[in-house]
């Protein structure tokens, strides 16, 4: 195979953007004393920018999301047939259309203060309208418009192509899959969804790849971890708190493909064969230089600037209206829950024991949040940044971050893809990662405190 010549441009086409990609989302930076990333900067000047407008931001951005997937459920969808994005976005099951119509009366109660306390209280929605969404509006701004510079400019391409000898063996999965898997660590879970059910439905991964894929390796991204973590107060541990959920995250995408059920799937495709797909390198490359051929050539696939912001403002506007109006109505419940029943204690009592044994501090309370991360990924922070141990308040996070299969976006979503995994499934997955990752996360969290 001959070598195609680059030119200068070709090259620096995808040096540049992944080099500020990596700056701006994985490079940490010491500011007054604490680790954090630029986007995280950025995402702080914003809050302290809007400070006094960013809650009735919120409750518009909710409400414009709720009426508009209301209209267009009840038009129908060929109402948006010329604008794929907004048809994504905006027409939801009647499941989601009544999250996001509770979401909108849930935020007008909070910012209006009407109807019961418990709806309104500094410990429940005050809490998540005017503090938790600030946080969220400000990181997905920043996030969304900056991903494309990990993803699309030949980054995944180049660690992709050089991971594929380590995917199948470790894995049991194609090298192609280590794309999905890096855009989900480095992204945002959805995306490693969304790549993981297009490419599923496009014939290169079989039932069981597409599932292992978007169970183990669809996990929160680093901008969502920051948020987590600055939740329980732990900032100024970022890194060793991100080492510890990578530790975790890996350990369990060892085992989970290999016990049921995502190892019970079948191996065979969309259209039910079971032809293996070649990853072979062509004649005369080896893996670095065809990973950075790879690269080179996606990032040359990149032309226009106006299509860059256009996905940005895209990742931001699903960030703001898919998940926003998610943590406002489920997170509102369960803080609800969590302040005014004792339904978490109930739930958690079996694993009050388990960490006892661990010599997990504040053990009684650390159990309410264990199993609440199945509803969403920010409950276990929000119901235990109170708690006064700060190895405890690692434990909670760090677990929630690795638990991954939560209904409010990743669970969801698969739900709503062509991944084949039932609801059911969902469940064992999200008790099989609790029991592997706990104790891994416990053993580090001993080691750090």
């Amino acid at each position: 195979m001959k070598n195609k010549n680059y030119s200068l441009t070709d090259h620096l086409k995808f040096i540049i953007p992944s080099l500020i990609g990596i700056f701006l989302f994985m490079t940490p930076i010491a500011v007054d004393g604490e680790m954090t990333i630029p986007i995280a900067i950025l995402s702080n000047w914003l809050q302290d920018l809007l400070a006094g407008q960013l809650s009735v931001i919120m409750v518009i951005i909710i409400s414009i999301t709720a009426i508009i997937s209301l209209i267009v459920k009840l038009a129908g969808k060929q109402m948006l047939d010329g604008y794929p994005f907004f048809q994504q976005l905006f027409y939801v099951s009647w499941f989601w259309l009544i999250t996001r119509i509770a979401a909108m009366v849930f935020a007008i109660m909070v910012y209006f203060e009407l109807g019961h306390e418990a709806i309104y209280s500094a410990d429940t929605g005050a809490f998540i309208l005017g503090d938790l969404l600030h946080v969220l509006f400000s990181v997905f701004l920043f996030a969304g418009l900056f991903l494309p510079l990990l993803l699309n400019y030949g980054l995944l391409e180049l660690f992709g192509t050089i991971l594929s000898k380590v995917m199948r063996p470790l894995f049991k999965l194609p090298g192609r899959a280590s794309i999905d898997s890096l855009a989900s660590w480095l992204g945002d879970g959805t995306i490693g969804v969304l790549l993981t059910s297009k490419q599923y439905e496009e014939g290169y991964y079989t039932k069981r790849e597409a599932a292992v894929i978007g169970t183990t390796f669809s996990i929160v991204s680093i901008t969502f971890t920051l948020v987590v973590v600055s939740e329980v107060g732990l900032l100024d541990m970022f890194l060793p708190f991100y080492a510890t959920v990578l530790l975790a995250g890996f350990v369990a995408a060892l085992i989970m493909p290999r016990i049921p059920p995502l190892s019970r799937k079948a191996d065979t495709y969309v259209d039910d064969s079971d032809q293996v797909k070649d990853e072979g390198i062509p004649e005369g490359q080896n893996i670095y230089t065809w990973g950075y051929r790879q690269a080179v050539n996606r990032g040359g696939q990149e032309t226009s600037v106006m299509k860059f912001f256009k996905q940005g403002a895209q990742n931001t506007l699903d960030m703001w209206m898919g998940v926003a109006p998610v943590v406002m109505a489920f997170g509102l419940v369960a803080l609800i829950l969590a302040e005014y029943t004792p339904f978490f204690q109930w739930i958690g009592v079996p694993f009050i024991p388990l960490l006892e044994v661990m010599q997990v501090p504040n053990a009684t309370e650390a159990s309410q949040t264990i199993l609440v991360g199945f509803a969403d990924m920010f409950l276990p922070a929000l119901i235990g940044s109170s708690i006064e141990s700060e190895l405890t308040r690692f434990v909670i996070a760090a677990l929630s971050v690795t638990q991954l299969v939560y209904m409010s976006e990743v669970g969801g979503l698969l739900l709503g893809s062509k991944v084949p995994v039932k609801f059911y499934e969902l469940v064992i997955i999200f008790l099989e990662r609790t029991i592997i990752t706990l104790p891994i996360i416990v053993l580090v969290a001993h080691l750090i405190f």
